[in-house]
């Protein structure tokens, strides 16, 4: 038929008997939690589990309302999707159990009073921390804004096309299709099966012996050494997919001026902090060398390309434009003037920790980072990783005086890049960055269209570059590799596609 049809010897699509799609993570899922999610490896694997507003039309109105209420209670990184919301303010603070914004219409719909135009919200609410949660199922296992039921093969119950099966912490998680799902075809795939390594190496080992069928998914990458040599191997390179990422890489400076100040989640004096620690954010983004951080931590630029016009990614809306940051270009006798002014003597950078979270790429980074500044300003800093999950509740409360930080958009609006990151207590801002100007520009922006909003947002971006918020280091590129029978592999610059998409053909 294929032939009759003027196909030619087009290959076989006959399916391998076994439809098992095994994939590592270097890191445990951070959060499994819809409304407490933040990192982009649990976003990327749970949406395959639970769905949104805009994904599915057959839960109760009563359902949106208590999963969006929960979220709000629990205070997550992204709880701020419902900061339009009328009644947040009060739920977020503890004076409330509930938003007095939502009301139910009927069974099957719901209305939300919004406090202020919020002209990006409806696009914000497709986003995990609005996917709809059961209540019944959360209730029943115990207090309603508790965890430990998304943990729980048994109570994880989503309306995703998969769902969790079985799970070891730090060790393994297991995924199958819905039976009957309500959205029809679950794909070919039978089964997912999600291993923790740390090692990228043994990884890569197993992966190369057929015991995985890719790497790459969940926010995942190659070591760099690994990068280059698939891509540089005519026939590895037909296993490698390299797709541009939405994400920008940057040395996150701790803003803090001390206790509570300029953000509740300030704790401590950071020497960074404020307009006292500008001389030396400069000095820090001046003092590396770009090109350099590329070629080694980036594998020769196949990983990444360095960031060079403002801290949303190129390609986005915002993106200032290349070569529009003077603090992303590297000139060593400026930073060391700088640097001495400063810190003449030293003592505000003695004994100076880097912390990243675990992976080969932030090592090579962070690595690359101290050999430059050792170099350049005579600076010795010591790299630490954490796991993901601890880096991430501890960036949050702003604990870290340099850090590894890095945003991957969540839809192309630069609103997703200030209310999340740069606004004053933003919830996934790390820096305990706050500056009025920027929240009044703010919230006058997101309460137009893109089209009248855009060079308000750009002005925003240069405020941020103007007074080296971030050291921007390098915009992302994902890598994916996968077996030649193993197709639908992939993503675009925001997420990984669907397990859904993915089969495995006879091989």
């Amino acid at each position: 038929m294929v032939a009759a049809c003027g196909g030619g010897n087009a290959p076989s699509e006959q399916l391998a008997a076994d439809q098992t799609l095994s994939f590592p993570m270097v890191n445990e899922f951070a959060d499994l939690d819809p409304g407490h999610m933040s990192a982009a490896q649990d976003v990327d694997a749970f949406r395959n589990v639970y769905s949104g507003l805009y994904k599915f039309d057959d839960v109760k109105a009563d359902d949106f309302i208590f999963s969006w209420n929960r979220a709000a209670r629990m205070q997550g990184d992204y709880a701020s999707v419902f900061a339009p919301v009328a009644g947040y303010d009060d739920v977020a603070n503890g004076k409330a159990h509930d938003m007095t914004g939502l009301k139910k219409i009927d069974d099957y719909s719901f209305s939300a009073t919004l406090t202020d135009v919020a002209a990006y919200w409806y696009t914000e609410v497709a986003l995990w921390t609005a996917w709809v949660v059961d209540q019944k199922v959360i209730k029943a296992a115990g207090k309603e804004d508790d965890q430990n039921w998304a943990s729980d093969p048994a109570t994880a119950v989503g309306t995703g096309m998969f769902k969790m099966t079985a799970r070891t912490p730090k060790t393994s998680t297991d995924f199958a299709p819905v039976a009957n799902w309500w959205g029809g075809s679950t794909g070919a795939i039978t089964k997912v099966h999600i291993e923790i390594i740390a090692d990228q190496k043994a990884q890569l080992t197993k992966y190369e012996s057929g015991g995985y069928s890719l790497i790459g998914y969940d926010n995942q990458n190659l070591t760099p050494e690994d990068v280059i040599r698939y891509n540089s191997d005519p026939q590895l390179k037909k296993q490698l997919n390299l797709q541009p990422a939405a994400r920008t890489t940057w040395i996150g400076f701790n803003m803090c001026e001390g206790t509570g100040k300029p953000s509740k989640n300030c704790t401590f004096a950071s020497p960074f902090g404020g307009e006292a620690g500008k001389l030396g954010r400069e000095a820090f983004s001046l003092a590396v060398d770009r090109d350099q951080l590329v070629d080694i931590a980036c594998s020769k630029g196949t990983a990444c390309i360095k960031a060079t016009g403002g801290v949303i990614t190129k390609g986005l809306k915002g993106y200032l434009g290349d070569n529009t940051d003077p603090w992303a270009v590297f000139d060593k006798a400026k930073a060391q003037q700088l640097y001495k002014q400063w810190d003449p003597d030293g003592s505000k950078v003695k004994n100076l920790v880097y912390t990243h979270n675990t992976s080969a790429f932030n090592k090579a980074v962070c690595e690359n980072l101290a050999s430059q500044w050792k170099a350049n300003l005579n600076v010795t800093m010591q790299c630490t990783a954490q796991d993901t999950a601890s880096f991430f509740h501890a960036r949050t409360k702003c604990t870290f005086p340099i850090f590894r930080h890095s945003w991957g958009a969540d839809y192309d609006h630069p609103q997703d890049w200030f209310d999340f990151l740069f606004v004053t207590d933003a919830g996934s801002g790390g820096a305990c960055y706050s500056n009025p100007q920027i929240d009044q520009m703010e919230k006058s922006a997101n309460s137009k269209p893109l089209t009248q909003s855009l060079d308000t947002y750009k002005a925003m971006n240069k405020i941020l570059v103007d007074n080296t918020v971030t050291g921007n280091l390098v915009y992302g590129i994902q890598q994916y590799l996968s077996h030649d029978y193993v197709k639908g592999v992939g993503g675009n610059p925001l997420y990984d596609n669907y397990w859904v998409d993915v089969k495995i053909l006879q091989h």
